[in-house]
């Protein structure tokens, strides 16, 4: 028996990046999805763009939780019966090491990377629960189990996210949803600029002489866990370029002679 097709699927952090491919994927696949994301005109042109008109833009912090809940009540009959989560957001801030890091930036990774994800997971979870079946995929990265340099609090956020996907499958054991964590190396997209604070020189840097992963291909991961028969449960998917060993940066890159990496 394979996943339910044509039903619902919420992704957050879908305004870019994997969360903006993910839900394009999806909605080709015949989802009707509800793209979450805080930035409202990223949003407004995903929808308008899809050539089916089964996007949903629904601007909101998944790190406001009470916001959350409002918007997810009001969402149209015709995207409610919701039996696919998307957990993607989230992001990276700096690359210093721990003894001179910033706890604003180590506040809006963990608040975004952990308290979103749960905030999304423990309203929608219930629901899934409720239906017997769904499917909760998990966007991590191998970062959360290969150190490199200036990764400390980021990587530390997504090893969370991978010890609690595999808690959630205890949590859910016998109740027909299943759960997924898809991990990837470096991708091209505006996460570099983000952890740069915009500096988009520096962030393309990363990439000179190696060809990263792209969106496509955790979307095109994200999409196979998804279709797999309802008897098979896909623990974690790690996915890295070929160029990329593990977390340490690129063979003759200028990350790598720096001893530095981004993951995704």
């Amino acid at each position: 028996m394979l996943q339910d097709e044509g039903g619902v699927a919420v992704v957050s952090g879908a305004s870019s990046g994997f969360g903006e491919r993910i839900a394009q994927v999806l909605s080709r696949q015949g989802y009707s999805v509800v793209a979450l994301a805080r930035r409202a005109d990223r949003l407004k042109a995903l929808a308008e763009q899809d050539p089916r008109g089964a996007i949903l833009p629904v601007a909101v912090d998944v790190r406001d939780r009470k916001s959350l809940e409002r918007a997810l009540g009001e969402l149209p009959p015709d995207f409610r019966d919701i039996s696919v989560l998307i957990n993607n957001a989230g992001l990276s801030r700096g690359l210093s090491p721990v003894q001179s890091g910033s706890a604003d930036c180590w506040r809006e990774m963990i608040d975004t990377n952990i308290s979103g994800l749960l905030n999304l997971s423990g309203l929608l979870l219930p629901q899934l629960v409720s239906r017997r079946s769904g499917h909760v995929v998990n966007i991590g990265s191998i970062a959360a189990s290969y150190p490199y340099l200036g990764g400390n609090v980021y990587s530390a956020t997504k090893a969370f996210v991978h010890q609690l996907s595999l808690n959630m499958r205890v949590d859910l054991h016998g109740t027909g949803v299943r759960v997924t964590c898809v991990s990837p190396g470096m991708a091209k997209t505006e996460f570099a600029e983000v952890r740069y604070d915009g500096d988009v020189e520096r962030a393309n840097a990363l990439y000179e002489g190696i060809e990263p992963l792209t969106a496509d291909d955790v979307a095109e991961a994200v999409s196979w866990c998804l279709a797999q028969p309802t008897r098979v449960n896909v623990n974690m998917i790690e996915l890295m370029p070929s160029d990329q060993h593990f977390g340490l940066g690129f063979a003759g890159s200028r990350s790598s002679r720096s001893g530095g990496a981004d993951a995704a």
